[in-house]
């Protein structure tokens, strides 16, 4: 397939294109400078110049497309809009060809033990937006279009993603790695390389599926601060932070980062045959 991709040089981003280009897709990235030009271009990617405010591209590069993947957020106060915009564009373009969509577990809330696609939303303020979003996205599968819609957990792996970034930057900045309360709330895991294999598989899915990607670990806040201070070189020197002290440092990521939520991600497996490969989250986090 000739695959479309937003967000390509973003850390989730640049992983997929390797996995796209990896099972024969040819790839077309969006990139808003020269320089994100010249990365996805080194990933093996053509770059097609634009923003996610910019729909008449969005819509025109998704026309070319076989198949869209919407991995792009914009970082501002308006970023629902520009994303709602973006995607109405781009399923535009597509038609009837696969648009897939990025959300995060994080709007059902609290799971209450082990969940799975089914389970009530409970959004926190920080992600309540993308509701309206998905729903919109997911309508269309009602009037011809192909939408799916991916929703990653906390995702690690490379030296990135939250865990390196509020973790073991910390760890290495202040000598201790910050964790929000006790940390017996658990996170539900995905390694960045077994996300990227998801988002290449949804391609495939059927028309109107969500699939929350997760690599079936779902471990405690203080289990991977714990492995954090180790990759970070403080191995054991944790710094506990009530939740306001939290909000004052995170604003409203700290509320997300409470939540205490367990997921099986046994649909993709069952529907996709999806086989995530790394499932020893805390050895690898402990490694940096």
């Amino acid at each position: 397939m000739k695959v479309f991709i937003t967000g390509g040089t973003g850390y989730i981003g640049r992983v997929t294109i390797e996995a796209l280009r990896r099972n024969g897709h040819e790839v077309v990235a969006l990139a808003r400078s020269d320089e994100a030009a010249r990365t996805v271009s080194e990933l093996g990617a053509t770059p097609v110049r634009g923003a996610l405010t910019d729909t008449d591209v969005l819509r025109e590069a998704a026309a070319q497309a076989d198949g869209v993947i919407h991995l792009g957020m914009n970082q501002s106060e308006d970023a629902g809009a520009i994303d709602r915009a973006a995607a109405a564009a781009m399923q535009d373009g597509v038609g009837s060809g696969p648009y897939v969509h990025t959300g995060g577990a994080w709007v059902y809330g609290n799971t209450k033990g082990v969940a799975d696609e089914n389970a009530p939303l409970d959004p926190p303020q920080i992600t309540a937006w993308r509701v309206e979003n998905e729903k919109s996205v997911l309508a269309r599968a009602g009037r011809g279009g192909h939408p799916v819609v991916v929703m990653p957990g906390m995702v690690y792996g490379r030296s990135g993603g939250l865990p390196q970034l509020l973790l073991v930057d910390q760890g290495r900045t202040n000598g201790a790695v910050p964790c929000i309360g006790d940390g017996e709330n658990r996170m539900a895991l995905v390694h960045v390389e077994d996300l990227a294999e998801l988002f290449v598989r949804a391609l495939g899915a059927p028309a109107g599926s969500v699939y929350v990607g997760v690599g079936g670990q779902n471990l405690p806040f203080k289990d991977i601060a714990e492995a954090a201070s180790r990759a970070a070189g403080v191995a054991g020197k944790i710094h506990h932070l009530t939740l306001d002290e939290a909000r004052g440092m995170l604003g409203l990521l700290a509320d997300a980062l409470v939540l205490d939520q367990q997921f099986s991600g046994e649909r993709a497996r069952r529907e996709l045959g999806w086989r995530p490969a790394h499932q020893d989250a805390l050895a690898e986090l402990a490694q940096g």
